[in-house]
């Protein structure tokens, strides 16, 4: 009785702080879902004459992601030849770290979104699989001599299973689901992982669905950052975590002229070399430039609803981990 009245104060107080968050920016919104419209998002207002930017140059809301979505395509095939070599293979590393700051257990389910080839998800999977399998060596380190109790519950855990971890890779571009698919049939990857395609401002899935929402390298790509996060908040199960990993604002002025130097030199070059596309990584680089720093994201994801939002910048904020809590 006492644990569901804690869960229901909780989400009380989750209800009544995104109110106060949301309610001078989308009224029409939270009219309706006060009045009980399940599914409801107040997204429909029109953006006709409004503008964006897609890189440097200004656009029309309605034309960005037709833009962003051809610009995926183009590269799709080259993606993560072109991620090792813009990055000199960092980017894994930076997709490590975000494994180990989220430390997922076994059989919690993820949504990856703007999941693309499925970096993210292959590491949530392998983790999963070896936290179990560490937990496991423990259990029989503790348990030396174990009575006859001990016996009969590991052949019944060992008949039910390890708990079944799933991961779903949401991308609004058919193409890098594409990859991401033929690379998941490489690597030997059958079980517990989904492909959905999805737009991050409008998910295909009911609310409080997924333990984990994740999305790397991807949120700058969409036309209104608010509601993809208002999104992952809907999406997400009760105590639930958001996670982003997004590039950012380097923090060292000397690392930052240097990296400023290397991006408008020498990525659009590889680009064109390994790819043959010199439009799509100008547009990636300048995206980057245009992206809010660490605080104003951190504050964008705490307006969104989430609690308990901070960042971890990673080398030297060349790139940041976000996280926040569903409530």
């Amino acid at each position: 009785m006492a644990a569901s009245i804690r869960t229901l104060t909780l989400r009380v107080l989750s209800d009544f702080t995104r109110n106060i968050h949301h309610v001078s920016r989308s009224p029409i919104k939270h009219l309706c879902c006060r009045a009980g419209f399940t599914g409801c998002r107040g997204y429909s207002d029109s953006t006709e004459g409004r503008s964006t930017h897609f890189g440097y140059q200004t656009v029309p809301e309605e034309e960005k992601a037709g833009k962003v979505y051809k610009v995926f395509e183009s590269v799709a095939n080259n993606y993560d030849v072109m991620n090792d070599a813009m990055s000199l293979g960092i980017h894994r590393l930076w997709k490590d770290t975000l494994l180990h700051i989220m430390n997922p257990q076994p059989g919690l389910r993820l949504l990856d979104t703007a999941g693309g080839t499925g970096d993210i998800s292959f590491r949530f999977l392998e983790y999963t699989r070896s936290m179990y399998d560490r937990q496991q060596r423990m259990r029989v380190k503790s348990h030396q001599t174990p009575s006859w109790q001990d016996i009969a519950d590991h052949y019944v855990s060992d008949e039910a299973g390890p708990p079944r971890s799933h991961a779903v890779v949401c991308d609004i571009n058919k193409e890098m689901l594409k990859v991401g698919k033929q690379r998941a049939e490489k690597a030997g990857i059958t079980t517990g992982l989904s492909w959905v395609v999805g737009d991050a401002e409008e998910l295909p899935f009911d609310d409080d669905q997924f333990d984990i929402y994740t999305i790397a390298f991807g949120i700058r790509n969409v036309t209104h950052i608010e509601q993809a996060l208002q999104e992952a908040l809907r999406v997400l199960k009760p105590g639930g975590r958001f996670m982003c990993l997004e590039f950012s604002k380097v923090t060292n002025p000397l690392l930052a002229r240097l990296y400023d130097t290397y991006s408008f030199q020498m990525i659009p070059v590889l680009g064109e070399v390994i790819a043959g596309d010199w439009k799509s990584y100008q547009y990636l680089v300048e995206s980057i430039r245009k992206f809010p720093d660490q605080e104003t994201f951190k504050e964008m994801i705490e307006d969104a609803g989430f609690f308990c939002v901070q960042y971890f910048n990673l080398t030297g904020g060349i790139v940041a981990v976000h996280s926040g809590f569903k409530l």
